[in-house]
């Protein structure tokens, strides 16, 4: 059965480029409309533009917002929050890697941007969601995250960034992956209990490993990292179809029902055994709400 995504309101960041660009238009093709959520004007006005050609009927809206501040994030989230009744889906996908430590509102840029902004955005429009029911929230997470491990005490990575060891030197090209692949596991994490917590809502969450994909990511991170993703893209999947997993858990009727679920080629797929820990992830969960400074709703 084709997904009939006419009148859906989806939310959506990081689609300027790679695979959310390809899955904003695809899902505008299908009759929803999108809500972007950039931080270059230029960039983002250039995917609008996209948009508005591929759909031209309909009003599709972006708001500028660096995520990897958490002002910005709940600013932006309250706006959106603010212009939509209702939000159908939910797709956080922004994110990076980076090469040194650097803190931006005392958090560490990878964890703020590639887990923090997941969960700001997620419980700023919980309400819009459940009004929206059925809903969905995406998360794009990685296999990545099977590289990492989770240190609740040093969520911001100070000692990963700190120690210089030989191995993960040679294993990762330097620290960067391995804070990266922390992130990732904390967005399969956040996913599941997510899911446990909106439980009865109408509204699901998944998350995704949309591949390898051969897109601008990691070409900024510099050293040993960017050189080695430069020669492994040559073997990477195109966006078109690093995009198809999002899509399918944004649109899919066949998905209607599943959550927090890990999915990879629009299958489900077994997680890390610390990926599917649900007792660290209601740790997670306590930490990051925390940090984010939000009225969380209490535990269910």
């Amino acid at each position: 059965m084709a997904a009939d995504m006419n009148g859906k309101v989806v939310v959506i960041t990081g689609a300027t480029s790679g695979i959310g660009q390809v899955a904003a238009e695809r899902l505008a093709a299908m009759g929803a409309r999108i809500v972007q959520v950039a931080r270059d004007p230029e960039r983002g006005g250039a995917a609008m533009a996209r948009l508005r050609r591929q759909a031209p009927g309909a009003d599709h809206t972006i708001h500028y917002a660096d995520l990897l501040r958490p002002s910005e994030m709940r600013r932006v989230g309250a706006e959106i929050a603010a212009a939509e009744p209702r939000v159908d889906v939910l797709v956080n996908n922004a994110g990076a890697m980076f090469g040194s430590y650097q803190l931006v509102e005392g958090l560490e840029r990878t964890f703020a941007l590639n887990h923090l902004a997941y969960f700001v955005l997620a419980q700023l429009l919980r309400d819009r969601l459940a009004a929206a029911a059925p809903a969905r929230v995406v998360n794009t997470a990685s296999d990545a995250h099977r590289a990492g491990w989770l240190d609740l005490d040093d969520l911001q990575s100070a000692k990963l960034y700190g120690r210089r060891h030989l191995a993960r030197w040679l294993r990762y090209g330097g620290p960067a992956f391995a804070v990266y692949a922390r992130s990732k596991l904390c967005n399969i994490l956040f996913t599941r209990e997510l899911a446990r917590r909106l439980a009865g809502t109408g509204v699901t969450a998944n998350s995704l490993h949309p591949g390898f994909v051969a897109t601008g990511f990691g070409d900024r991170t510099g050293g040993l990292i960017t050189f080695g993703i430069r020669i492994a893209k040559r073997f990477a999947l195109s966006p078109e179809r690093g995009a198809e997993t999002l899509v399918h858990l944004a649109s899919s009727p066949e998905v209607a029902g599943a959550t927090g679920g890990y999915f990879h080629r629009c299958r489900p797929a077994t997680p890390s055994r610390e990926a599917s820990d649900d007792a660290l992830a209601g740790r997670l969960w306590t930490a990051t709400s925390r940090l984010a400074r939000l009225e969380v709703p209490a535990e269910p």
